[in-house]
């Protein structure tokens, strides 16, 4: 009694282990995450360089095949021979540029390919065309001789001096000082490859207005050398791309979940590329809030102390510092970090940088470490409702503890009042379930052996009682001596319902093949035989086992007849004319409603339970000689819904082929008709397969002799076997129940 008391320490024990389980998958899970996010940052980061270098390669090959072709290039060394200082030079330069774009189609090419405008440079840093105005009709003459940015000129000396193509990253295109007049073609402040407005050469059509270059314009160029007969440089063609179509996009190709981003930045910290959070940029004040304004060459990637998106006001009279993984890809090149800092909206993240050395810039990637930790979250929160469930659950338990204590006081009151009335004495348990329990016990004025089935108490709702009569009633009315025999039913005054049967001292074929192996072939036509004549009687009154597995197979030494076969268990039998199948309905189905044992359930009744028939019975008899003969299941699966599976779709191996030996093909043959996916390829009945099983030389290979002297060499190792284990209490095993006969049902 103090054990059941005490069962509600088991789940207290339970939920101890499971916190010390949880904080140990804790440790093991994060160090599985953070492997796991370091792998995927580096690969995401080496995705996005990588098409970000095969991208400014194939930029570098376009540019060098442009230049290269021969109309081109023989008009481009033309215009780059001629000095623009000379004012006489314009006409001739000017007729150049015309032929130069209505020759080669330039402009039309330009925006094919996805370049803005086109520029070509001279040696000595100077424009000496581009398509920036006209749109066919040629640059404007006063633009000769107008320099490149000196920011350029270095990377412009490095093509001319090595005769290779460039790319030029992003930059920022000022506007000029006077908005209303570009000034002279020679301005500093004047846009690279872009024409002057407002004015119109000497003889020229009059050009239309067009309005100045948007503020804070951002470009990029990839240059490519334009080179003489003689392999020498005479200049350069720059085509002028737009990085927020292009660069930005490149560094798109790949991204790390929801909040994932990668961009680039420069040696200063500034991002060469678009941030996917400008909305969000804006409304934080770190970019100006008008329709132009981006974050590319504009906002510096450094931390300004908080979270911005969390209502952090930062302080904005003090310097921010960069951010980590941009302060170590300037000093140290390459780098992943697990550890969250603070980005550029002050988010913890996590991420991964790279410093590319040839191109003079950095490309880091991200991701914001609340979502790069999520799954670990969501085991915390798992491990935290399991312990405070089995925490509840010790409650729950001590409650029913206490209520099965009650239980226990009325049956031990109805047993001890029943020692002294009853008729049938309880000797010991041998045998339980999810319903009852079985004793082996003596009835009082016959002296006979007899096996007792009670319904627990607390299993004996209306569903349970009604199937326990189903059972005794539809059993009774079977006779056959291969079918187990019922001798009497009722309940006692306390509710504690019954029904006796006869005992029978032997082994079911699970504890047969597990314990002695796969059997000889005669032995297994001999067993089967006999549960078919069971069947039949069965099958004759319209009654459908549903359930024939190796466990409720009895195999026996009874009446002087050894390897006697008694069918048991027929509470899931099935009346043929039952419509609806009520009996059905109050019984306790298995997954998903499947009536029967998964292993040796025929296809139809995974279908629709309603829909077994005889030949059902057969499909498991089938799946048992397969399990007698090789040892082996017909399917093995992890889960009810896999085994199902099998066997509505696939086709079992034969025997033979599934142990690597050879069976009499005629009993091979048989066990696989029998486990056909159709009723109707299987034997038509029982009598029949009987019959068939009958017919062979098997049958005359497994005698009386050889039966009898299996089990006198056994017999002390199936008493060991069946011997009930040892009791762990101290209350007496012999006991009776009352049994009046005004209490039997009929």
């Amino acid at each position: 009694m103090m054990r059941g008391k005490n069962i509600w320490i088991v789940p207290l024990v339970l939920a101890l282990l499971v916190g010390g389980v949880g904080w140990w998958a804790d440790r093991e899970l994060r160090r599985t995450i953070q492997q796991e996010l370091r792998a995927d940052l580096q690969s995401t980061l080496d995705a996005n360089v990588t098409a970000l270098e095969i991208w400014m390669a194939n930029q570098k090959r376009i540019a060098a095949a442009l230049a290269e072709e021969p109309r081109f290039k023989a008009i481009a060394l033309e215009l780059l021979e001629h000095p623009t200082a000379d004012p006489t030079n314009r006409a001739a330069l000017a007729t150049l540029s015309r032929q130069l774009i209505s020759i080669q189609h330039l402009p039309e090419r330009l925006r094919t390919l996805g370049y803005g405008m086109a520029q070509l440079v001279g040696t000595n840093y100077t424009i000496v065309f581009d398509t920036g105005r006209g749109r066919g009709r040629g640059r404007d003459p006063d633009r000769q001789g107008t320099p490149v940015f000196d920011e350029l000129q270095p990377k412009y000396a490095e093509l001319f001096a090595s005769g290779e193509p460039i790319l030029i990253t992003p930059f920022k295109v000022k506007p000029p000082e006077n908005p209303g007049r570009f000034g002279p073609g020679g301005e500093r402040n004047s846009p690279p490859g872009f024409a002057r407005t407002g004015e119109r050469s000497p003889g020229a059509t009059p050009a239309r207005r067009e309005p100045p270059p948007p503020r804070d314009l951002t470009v990029m160029q990839v240059a490519a050398p334009v080179k003489n007969s003689s392999s020498q440089t005479r200049g350069a063609l720059a085509l002028i791309i737009n990085p927020d179509t292009e660069f930005t996009r490149i560094l798109s190709v790949a991204r790390s979940g929801e909040s994932g981003e990668t961009f680039a930045f420069d040696a200063e910290g500034v991002m060469l590329s678009k941030s996917r959070f400008d909305a969000e940029l804006k409304r934080f004040k770190l970019l100006k809030d008008e329709p132009d304004a981006v974050s590319a060459l504009t906002l510096g990637l450094r931390d300004p102390g908080g979270d911005l998106t969390q209502g952090f006001t930062a302080n904005t009279n003090l310097s921010w510092p960069l951010i980590a993984m941009v302060k170590h890809a300037l000093e140290g090149g390459a780098g992943v970090t697990i550890e969250p800092f603070r980005d550029y909206r002050g988010v913890p993240v996590v991420g991964a940088w790279r410093w590319l050395s040839d191109y003079g810039f950095g490309v880091g990637t991200k991701i914001d470490a609340r979502e790069a930790f999520q799954p670990l979250q969501v085991v915390r929160r798992v491990f935290l409702i399991l312990f405070l469930l089995l925490a509840l659950a010790s409650l729950v338990i001590l409650l029913f503890s206490i209520r099965q204590v009650i239980w226990r006081r009325r049956l031990t009151e109805a047993e001890l009042r029943a020692r002294q009335l009853g008729q049938y004495k309880l000797a010991e348990k041998i045998g339980a379930g999810g319903m009852g329990v079985v004793y082996r016990a003596h009835h009082a004025l016959l002296r006979r052996e007899t096996a007792i089935k009670l319904l627990l108490p607390d299993k004996a709702d209306p569903a349970a009682i009604a199937r326990f009569e189903q059972e005794v009633r539809l059993t009774c009315r079977l006779t056959h001596p291969n079918t187990i025999q019922v001798y009497d039913y009722g309940h006692t005054p306390d509710g504690i319902f019954y029904y006796a049967m006869e005992y029978l001292d032997g082994l079911n074929l699970h504890d047969l093949v597990h314990r002695y192996g796969a059997q000889p072939e005669a032995r297994v036509v001999h067993i089967l035989r006999q549960i078919c004549e069971s069947l039949s009687e069965a099958h004759g009154v319209g009654l459908i086992h549903r359930d024939i597995k190796p466990a409720n197979i009895f195999l026996c030494d009874r009446g002087g007849i050894p390897d006697s076969v008694k069918v048991l268990d027929f509470g899931l039998v099935k009346h043929v004319s039952d419509q609806p199948d009520e009996l059905a309905a109050m019984e306790m189905p298995g997954a998903d409603g499947i009536v029967g044992t998964p292993n040796f359930i025929a296809p139809e009744a995974i279908r629709d339970s309603t829909q077994s028939d005889a030949r059902s019975d057969l499909y498991s008899l089938g799946a048992l000689g397969y399990f007698l003969l090789t040892g082996q299941e017909v399917f093995e699966g992890d889960s009810i819904a896999e085994l199902c599976r099998k066997h509505l779709n696939e086709i079992p191996v034969a025997p033979g082929v599934r142990v690597g030996r050879l069976f009499d093909p005629q009993l091979e043959a048989l066990l696989m008709r029998c486990l056909a996916k159709t009723p109707a390829a299987r034997p038509p009945s029982a009598r029949e397969l009987a019959q068939l099983l009958a017919v062979g030389p098997l049958v005359a290979q497994w005698p009386l002799a050889h039966r009898a002297a299996w089990w006198m060499a056994h017999r002390k190792s199936i008493v060991a076997l069946a011997k009930p284990a040892v009791r762990s209490d101290s209350t007496p095993i012999d006991k009776t129940v009352k049994i009046e006969f005004a209490d039997r049902t009929p």
